[in-house]
């Protein structure tokens, strides 16, 4: 999630997830390790310096190459190294990376998360290095930045493939509202809290603004369910309140019922674009602040960093409550390659960008003086050329370092620990699906999902006809199957476990 931004996420969040103790940086100011900027240069300048190639998820960014100059000339001089930063846009990642990591395509660093790319997946499939001897050696920095949760739950089978962001540790869910309109209109958000309750609000903006989107959705949308999911957005899950840690076919649960027809009576009123089910992005909605009201995921002071990168007032309430789950744990990592010409130079990086607070702010919100202004020695104001790059915060590593918004307290990192330690454990927290039993099945249940899902999710179909025929159509590619398997491991985790 960005300070500038408006994904978490989480979510994501999602979210999640969806972010920033400082050091100051910039001119000749302190580093975080005592130096100052440009010091500490590479050990060995007879070296060739080595380009490290560099693929991470959001929506590609105007002055991309003029920031990824700057970078390159701090990484040059620290690490004798250089990246080419690729974006894929978040609606197309998973799909382009897939057939990149698949075909060998060259790559040094790429984003992977529990919602994108699958992490344990790729993992177990030998995508991603293992991290371990080199996080011992040239990632000594991340261990001791970060906080011990993400890399102990990001474990997959004892070992870490991939290098989660310090961040917020649960996943929460909030709605978040265009302040303008909230004003405007006198509308109260204080009993808001479930789905339901957002409709005479939704009905006041669109009988009342007809140039306005009242719910700016996308096609990966998915509703708030009480469940945790064996796989996430699968229809494999146990409920939070689970005691006897039953798996169940969603499709099947009154909850998602319920919910599917809420979320159609939401469309045929025209409270979401009639194009939801296409729409992957709704940046330019918030650019332009066309937009009433959506779903994020959350963190302490996230209102502050919307309006911050919006320009404008955002604020939120909570739609659901704060679980730790596998996917928030693993809801924003960096991997490297297993085909990484230059796994040690990689692992450097990454280390550089967790621990250096020039690098890590650099990357996420541009040049000082350009992008953004200081107002302080940890906090900044975007300048109107921010607009040109806007990085999602949260997925680039330790947000930890990151600057503070000017209107951000002093104590955010001790609000972030508290959050923190607040967060519930989901019941699935260290159970990973092992797959390789299944693989046929899931990949058939993937091309079910591909067809069905975003349709029914955003309401842009009838779910009383189209949920018994995709339902049909997940047990004809072997969905009773996979929940068995992941209910004989669930068990055996659970005896495991002493759960």
């Amino acid at each position: 999630m960005s300070k500038k931004r408006s994904r978490f996420s989480l979510l994501l969040a999602s979210m999640m997830a969806f972010v920033l103790l400082l050091s100051a940086c910039g001119g000749d100011k302190a580093a975080p390790n005592g130096g100052t900027k440009g010091e500490n240069k590479a050990s060995s300048s007879s070296e060739k310096p080595v380009e490290l190639i560099w693929y991470t998820i959001g929506t590609p960014q105007k002055d991309l190459d003029r920031v990824t100059e700057e970078i390159n000339k701090y990484t040059l001089e620290k690490i004798n190294a250089t990246v080419k930063i690729n974006m894929i846009d978040f609606g197309d990642y998973t799909q382009k990376m897939q057939v990149k990591v698949v075909s060998g395509e060259p790559m040094d660093i790429l984003f992977t998360s529990s919602w994108a790319l699958d992490y344990v997946q790729n993992a177990r499939k030998g995508a991603f290095m293992e991290l371990d001897s080199l996080l011992d050696k040239q990632g000594k920095g991340i261990k001791e930045m970060i906080d011990p949760a993400f890399l102990e739950g990001s474990k997959v089978d004892g070992h870490n493939y991939a290098i989660p962001a310090n961040k917020e540790l649960p996943a929460q869910e909030v709605w978040r509202f265009n302040k303008e309109f909230l004003d405007k209109y006198k509308l109260d958000i204080s009993n808001v809290r479930s789905l339901e309750s957002i409709e005479p609000l939704l009905k006041t903006i669109k009988e009342n603004e007809p140039n306005i989107t009242p719910y700016a959705m996308v096609k990966d949308f998915m509703p708030v369910l009480p469940f945790d999911y064996v796989i996430e957005k699968m229809p494999m899950a146990v409920y939070l309140d689970t005691k006897d840690y039953k798996v169940v076919n969603i499709l099947e649960s009154p909850e998602l019922k319920d919910t599917l027809k809420t979320i159609r009576k939401y469309y045929k009123a025209g409270y979401v674009s009639p194009e939801v089910d296409t729409t992957t992005s709704v940046d330019d909605l918030f650019k332009s602040g066309k937009w009433f009201m959506d779903r994020a995921a959350t963190q302490p002071m996230a209102d502050n960093l919307w309006t911050a990168s919006y320009g404008y007032p955002v604020v939120s309430t909570p739609a659901s409550d704060a679980y730790i789950y596998n996917w928030s744990v693993m809801g924003s990592m960096q991997a490297i390659s297993a085909n990484s010409e230059y796994p040690e130079k990689a692992m450097e990086f990454l280390n550089l960008l967790n621990t250096d607070a020039y690098l890590r702010n650099l990357v996420d919100s541009g040049i000082e003086g350009v992008h953004y202004e200081k107002v302080g020695d940890n906090k900044m104001k975007n300048l109107e050329a921010s607009k040109s790059y806007d990085m999602p915060t949260f997925s680039l590593g330790n947000i930890m370092i990151t600057y503070l918004n000017e209107s951000d307290p002093d104590n955010k990192w001790e609000e972030f620990k508290s959050f923190n330690a607040a967060g519930v454990n989901a019941p699935l927290l260290g159970f990973n699906f092992d797959t390789s039993k299944i693989t046929q099945e899931i990949a058939a249940i993937q091309n079910v999902r591909e067809e069905f899902w975003s349709s029914l999710m955003t309401g842009t179909v009838d779910p009383e006809q189209y949920l018994p025929k995709a339902n049909e159509k997940f047990k004809a590619a072997g969905l009773d199957k996979v929940i068995a398997e992941a209910q004989a491991q669930i068990d055996a985790w659970r005896a495991a476990n002493n759960k």
